[in-house]
């Protein structure tokens, strides 16, 4: 018995992001998406944030929603190092919209996470 090979037309090399195939979603981090949309939650946390970030000044730092979106991640998932949260937000889809990343924006690296946590005092986190 031989094996089989596949013969046929060769796919295209490239694709582009909206022909990528999607998964439904993660029904939990969509329903939380939801529950902090309606809470206001981003604004609420760039007002407590906004007396530790500077008004413009260097690379653009990481935005104050994104990065406690994902340490919820990271509580919810029982990931406690920040290199393995990094991991798993590259890792999915549903991460990334939960994140609020575009297409071409890429999943913070786990320096700028841990650079923000050590800018930020323990009364932001607690708020």
């Amino acid at each position: 018995m031989t094996m089989r090979r596949e013969t046929g037309v060769q796919d295209d090399l490239m694709m582009t992001w909206a022909e990528m195939p999607r998964s439904p979603g993660h029904a939990f981090y969509d329903k939380l998406q939801k529950v902090l949309a309606d809470a206001g939650f981003d604004a609420f946390v760039e007002e407590v944030c906004k007396p530790f970030y500077a008004a413009r000044m260097g690379a653009p730092s990481l935005p104050p929603g994104r990065y406690f979106r994902m340490h919820i991640v990271g509580y919810f998932e029982g990931i406690d190092s920040e290199r393995g949260l990094v991991w798993r937000c590259l890792d999915s889809f549903s991460l990334r919209d939960f994140l609020r990343l575009g297409s071409r924006d890429k999943v913070p690296d786990h320096s700028w996470l841990s650079r923000t946590r050590s800018r930020l005092p323990h009364e932001v986190h607690g708020a």
